[in-house]
C-alpha cells in the first residue's frame, strides 16, 4: 500500500493530474474570456465612434441636401423675377398654411414693414400664385388662386381674347384650374395655349403667367367658351414666393 510505485501512487497520478490539467485549462479559458471581453468592450467603442462619425454624415449629407433644394428653389426665383423685371418685388417664405392639404390660403414672413400691401400679387415656380388679402407689420395673408372663392380676369396670351379663371380645389388634385365666359368667336384658340393675366383685370398687373389651356368646349349658349387650365405652380408644396411691391392700383395712379 506504500510503494511509491504502486497502485496508490497510479490513482493519485490518474486523479491529480487531470484536476492539474482542469485547472489549468480553466485558468487559460478565464485569460481567454478576460481578453475576449476586453476585446468586445474596444470593439463596442469602435462601433459608437464609428456610429457617431455616421450620424454626422448623415446630418452633413441632409444639410447639404437641404441647401442644395434651396439653391434650386432660389434659382427659380431668380428666373422668375428677371421673368417680370419690370415690376419691383420681394421675395419671402411660406410660415403657415391656413387651408387644407393645398396652399389654397397661406401666410407669409413680410408685411408692410417690407412694402407689401393688400391686393399686392404673388408669384411662384413659374407663375401666379394669388394675392395679399391681409397684411401686419411683419406677415401678410395670401389668398391663392386655387381658392373656391378666387377670380382671376385673365386673357389668352395668343389673341387677348378674355376669360374669368376661378379656383376650383377639386380641380387641384390634378393640378388644374377652371375657366369659364370666354368669347367663342373666329380665333382658333387650342389645348396648349399660354393664359396670363388681363390687362382689364382690377387687381392684377397684367401679363402674369397662369398656366396653359388642358382642355375647352363650347357652352350651350354658343356664345361663350369654358374649360380647364394646368397651373405650373405646385401648390402642395410652397416655400418661397416673390410679391410684386407695386399692385394694380398703384400702377394706375402712376399712369
Amino acid at each position: 500500500m506504500t510503494d511509491g510505485g504502486g497502485p496508490l501512487r497510479f490513482i493519485g497520478n490518474y486523479t491529480v493530474v487531470p484536476m492539474q490539467k482542469g485547472i489549468s485549462y480553466v485558468g487559460r479559458w478565464l485569460s481567454d474570456l478576460s481578453d475576449n471581453f476586453e476585446t468586445l468592450q474596444d470593439m463596442k467603442k469602435q462601433n459608437e465612434t464609428l456610429q457617431s462619425k455616421v450620424d454626422e454624415l448623415t446630418i452633413d449629407n441632409t444639410r447639404l441636401r437641404q441647401d442644395e433644394y434651396e439653391l434650386e428653389r432660389l434659382r427659380d426665383l431668380y428666373k422668375l423675377d428677371q421673368n417680370y423685371s419690370d415690376y419691383e418685388k420681394i421675395g419671402a417664405h411660406v410660415i403657415a398654411n391656413n387651408g387644407t392639404n393645398w396652399f389654397s390660403d397661406f401666410t407669409i414672413d413680410k408685411g408692410s414693414a417690407d412694402g407689401i400691401k393688400v391686393n399686392c400679387n404673388v408669384l411662384a415656380g413659374s407663375g401666379l400664385v394669388g394675392l395679399v388679402t391681409e397684411v401686419g407689420p411683419h406677415y401678410a395673408r395670401v389668398r391663392s388662386i386655387i381658392d373656391n372663392s378666387s377670380n382671376v380676369s385673365a386673357m389668352i396670351l395668343s389673341t387677348s381674347d378674355t376669360c374669368i379663371v376661378r379656383g376650383d380645389l377639386k380641380l387641384m388634385d390634378d393640378g388644374r384650374l377652371r375657366f369659364e365666359k370666354l368669347a367663342n368667336n373666329d380665333n382658333d384658340i387650342k389645348v396648349g395655349e399660354q393664359v396670363v393675366t388681363s390687362y382689364v383685370s382690377d387687381r392684377f398687373v397684367q401679363g402674369l403667367f397662369i398656366g396653359y389651356i388642358s382642355e375647352i368646349s363650347q357652352d350651350s349658349n354658343n356664345l361663350t367658351k369654358n374649360g380647364t387650365i394646368v397651373t405650373p405652380v405646385d401648390f402642395a408644396h410652397l416655400k418661397d414666393v416673390l410679391v410684386i411691391t407695386v399692385n394694380k392700383g398703384d400702377s394706375v395712379n402712376e399712369e
